[in-house]
This record gives C-alpha cells, sequence and structure tokens, in this order.
C-alpha cells in the first residue's frame, strides 16, 4: 500500500503526447458531429455534395462496429460496446503513461480519442455512431467520420512504429 504522501505516478513525454492527441481528436470529432447534427440539421440518408462524386456529407447512424458490422439492435449491444470501449481506453491510458516512443504515443492518442468520440461519447449520448464524412464516389462503402479517421491513422501510425522498432532492432543483431 502505497503512503497518502507519494507522489503521483510519472507520465512519458510520449504518454503526455498521447494524451494531448486524444484529447485534440474527441474535441475535433465531437465538434464535426455537433455541426453536422445541429448546425446543417443533415436528415438521414440526404447527401450534400462537397466535391462531387468523390465526396459528400451524409448523415448515417451506425448501431455496429466498424462498417456497421455487429449491429446492436438492442440496448444490451449499445452497452456492451460501451464497456468493452471503455475497457480498451482504460487499458491504453494505463499502458502509454510509459511509453518511450512518440510514435508509438502518438498512434495510442489517436486510436483512444477515437474510441472515446466514438464508441463512448456517442453510444452513450446517441445510442449509435453519428457518421456522415461519405467519400463512396471513390468505391468506398461506407460513410464514417473524424474519429473513424483517427482510428485508422493511429492503428497504420502503430504499423510503422512497429516497423521501425523490428528494422532497429534488426540491426543491431547485425
Amino acid at each position: 500500500m502505497k503512503p497518502l504522501d507519494a507522489p503521483p505516478p510519472q507520465v512519458s513525454p510520449a504518454g503526455s503526447l498521447a494524451y494531448l492527441t486524444a484529447l485534440i481528436v474527441v474535441f475535433a470529432d465531437q465538434i464535426s458531429k455537433a455541426e453536422v447534427l445541429y448546425q446543417l440539421d443533415l436528415p438521414l440518408r440526404l447527401q450534400i455534395p462537397v466535391a462531387p462524386p468523390f465526396f459528400n456529407l451524409s448523415m448515417v447512424w451506425n448501431r455496429g462496429v466498424s462498417f456497421g458490422l455487429l449491429r446492436a439492435g438492442q440496448d444490451i449491444g449499445r452497452w456492451l460496446l460501451v464497456a468493452f470501449a471503455a475497457a480498451v481506453v482504460g487499458f491504453l491510458i494505463f499502458f502509454v503513461r510509459k511509453a518511450e516512443r512518440r510514435l508509438l504515443g502518438l498512434a495510442i492518442g489517436l486510436i483512444m480519442g477515437g474510441a472515446i468520440g466514438n464508441n463512448l461519447i456517442d453510444r452513450i449520448r446517441f445510442g449509435a455512431v453519428a457518421d456522415f464524412l461519405d467519400f463512396s464516389g471513390l468505391y468506398f462503402p461506407w460513410v464514417f467520420n473524424v474519429a473513424d479517421s483517427a482510428i485508422t491513422a493511429g492503428v497504420i501510425v502503430l504499423l510503422v512504429d512497429s516497423f521501425l522498432v523490428e528494422k532497429t532492432i534488426a540491426s543491431k543483431k547485425a
């Protein structure tokens, strides 16, 4: 047991970057959704051409996970997704505190921010995720949002970081 006057746990610079990145992603995601939902008042499935035919704004409520899979039609599914996302975010918050590589911190921050924006805030507030960025003119079969983009970018950065670490380890062995 720690004494009451123990210093607070230290967060590495990469961990701080992760927390800041997550905060920025959540803010950008929620502001963009507020614009679409309340300022534009975009009706369901109406398309507003932005850069036709490649990019439109289209309001879609996603009750499932990625690409609408595993739709949570009942309230229990919604809350299971919220609980799972909360557990993942909690693990990442703990894990990234001691991260040493800034690229890893950036990747985890993007993933955390996206998970908080989509799977926690949206599902708690609305019961579904608000998607509106429609690139179907480029043959993407889905509509997504800022949080989805951050998660995707975070996974890509995580793969790049992993590749760079493996390359460094391999060069040290040679």
